[in-house]
């Protein structure tokens, strides 16, 4: 056997996710490794509490890292709140909404589903009914920012239906944190899970999350044991809690968490409310164009995620060839649809640092090539023109 050493092509990152990497992320990463209980390492850990606290628009105490991609954060959230025989309303208009069913299951407890329209956000009304008709609910669980259909639902009117009949909440923000506004504290949002890989312009592989007071309650008086004991966050906040003597629990990460530190100390310099304002722009820039080339898009504009766009293959056309072509000809990376969306749809990613005058135009050009349109750059220009 002679394998050698693996080399990746670049790519231009605008599918769902990853995004592309800052190249201070990179360089981070290549930091050397020091012990996980190094006093240094652990007042790295503090630095990056109080940067997640930032990007949430939080000063819930029990905010960190969970050490394992986006799932392990909503498996985190479920696994510790969710009880046996517990009723927990879940919204479901996508990919990831049918995953928090499964989390809720798992944990023994009973869903009750509000079925909502792919592509379109989560029907507040539906969710005000479903509160009233299940007065012994617990948990409300929602995605912010469904990644399979590109649509943004009103967090802070669900939360605030969900704090009305006594539930706690579980929101899903892996794709909005850092590209759309969201307000943990202001919202009322009890449990949040988020990913690294997405508008952060960070590695895969870490979950941010956040429990309010209400949400760390439940936790330390539940009646059973969390299922899993990795994720039990009885067990983690003593390795993530105050003070410079931590609870050994596990094996941190350790260059991992310099690169998260290294992606929100650029968030910082930027400022959130300016990354919000960035992704935005370049989506109405994107948006036009594509429509300039006579394609749709599938999620009404007031319900629309900024950095992540639905568009409808035009008709004809075979969407996984262009993805293909586009891949092999221009090492440029867009996704295919989900779901009841597959094969029938692109989902274009504009996140983090990939969220650029410079990829908004190169995606429309390439799409002019392979497709044999015109126009979308220059309807794209216009946006950024006025």
């Amino acid at each position: 056997m002679s394998i050698t050493s693996f080399h990746p092509p670049r790519r231009t990152l605008m599918g769902p996710g990853p995004s592309d990497v800052y190249s201070r992320v990179t360089e981070a990463l290549s930091r050397p490794t020091i012990g996980h209980l190094d006093p240094m390492f652990v007042g790295m850990m503090d630095e990056v509490k109080q940067l997640l606290q930032y990007a949430f628009r939080t000063q819930n105490a029990l905010t960190l890292p969970v050490s394992a991609p986006g799932s392990a954060g909503m498996e985190t959230c479920f696994a510790n709140l969710v009880e046996p025989g517990e009723k927990v309303i879940v919204c479901i208009n996508g990919v990831f909404g049918i995953r928090m069913k499964e989390n809720v299951e798992r944990c023994g407890g009973e869903t009750v589903i509000v079925q909502g329209e792919w592509g379109r956000a989560v029907d507040p009304a539906a969710v005000e009914e479903t509160l009233k008709a299940h007065p012994d609910a617990v948990i409300l669980a929602f995605v912010h920012a469904e990644t399979s259909t590109g649509a943004r639902s009103d967090a802070e009117k669900l939360c605030a239906l969900a704090r009305q009949h006594n539930c706690l909440t579980i929101v899903d923000a892996v794709t909005s944190l850092g590209g759309s506004e969201l307000e943990v504290d202001a919202w009322g949002i009890d449990a949040i899970y988020s990913g690294t890989q997405k508008c952060l312009s960070c590695v895969p592989g870490l979950s941010p999350v956040s429990f309010n007071q209400r949400a760390v309650d439940k936790i330390q008086n539940r009646k059973t044991k969390v299922q899993s004991w990795f994720l039990d966050l009885n067990l983690v906040m003593g390795y993530w809690g105050k003070g410079a003597k931590r609870a050994y629990h596990h094996t941190a990460p350790v260059n991992a968490l310099y690169a998260l530190h290294e992606a929100l100390v650029i968030l910082q310099e930027e400022g959130i409310e300016n990354s919000w304002k960035r992704h935005q722009l370049h989506h109405n820039a994107l948006v036009a164009g594509l429509e300039a080339m006579g394609m749709s898009m599938v999620v009404p504009a007031d319900e629309r995620l900024a950095q992540l766009n639905l568009v409808t293959v035009p008709e004809g056309v075979d969407e996984a060839a262009v993805r293909a072509e586009l891949l092999e000809a221009y090492n440029l990376e867009i996704g295919a649809g989900l779901g009841d969306f597959a094969g029938k749809v692109w989902r274009i990613g504009l996140m983090g640092c990939a969220a650029t005058k410079t990829n908004a135009l190169f995606c429309l050009g390439a799409l002019e090539a392979v497709l044999g349109k015109s126009g979308g750059c220059k309807a794209a220009m216009e946006i950024y023109q006025k």
